[in-house]
């Protein structure tokens, strides 16, 4: 795999952060004895490449676009789902990403909870980084995403617009049980 003109597939996961490839997991992986803030500073340091001073201004912008500012000094092991996700997107956002890979993060939330995150992708999308989200939250999915590739078993099922994958009746029998 190719990114940022590299192939990226043997470097160390600090190595392909600092080429500006982030990512979440669908089971949010902080370290629990560590507040949010520090946890931020971790993944600026070693996975951003920053020093300590240059990784603080960098850490409360990410609170502050992940709606973490209030829980800056909470244990990570104490947050809600939600605040554990989102925990996991400013883990990921810290270390500055060019491509942010994006798994199930909509996982396990409520409609509310999944409204709130959608509002924080639109604005990371906003900003100008590129997404690859891995998703079956369709409808967080569907509010982000302006290009769909829709996979069964490994194969390419459909590919282009929301509009166009989600009318696609390839698509509507496979994921959504709807025969033509």
């Amino acid at each position: 795999m190719h990114f940022a003109g590299r192939d990226i597939t043997a470097l160390p996961p600090h190595r392909r952060c600092r080429a500006g490839l982030g990512r979440s997991y669908q089971i949010p992986q902080p370290f629990g004895a560590m507040t949010v803030f520090e946890n931020l500073l971790v993944a600026a340091s070693f996975g951003g490449g920053l020093r300590e001073r240059e990784a603080y201004p960098v850490c409360a912008e990410v609170l502050a676009a992940t709606g973490l500012e209030a829980r800056a000094n909470t244990l990570a092991g104490a947050l809600t789902l939600l605040d554990r996700k989102r925990l996991e997107l400013a883990r990921a956002l810290a270390t500055r990403p060019r491509l942010l890979l994006l798994d199930e993060i909509a996982a396990g939330l409520t409609e509310p909870e999944a409204q709130e995150l959608i509002g924080e992708l639109k604005a990371i999308r906003a900003r100008g980084v590129t997404m690859i989200w891995i998703e079956h939250v369709m409808h967080a999915l569907l509010a982000v995403a302006d290009r769909l590739f829709v996979m069964n078993y490994g194969q390419k099922l459909a590919e282009g617009s929301p509009q166009e994958v989600m009318s696609d009746t390839a698509v509507q029998r496979v994921y959504m049980g709807i025969e033509a």
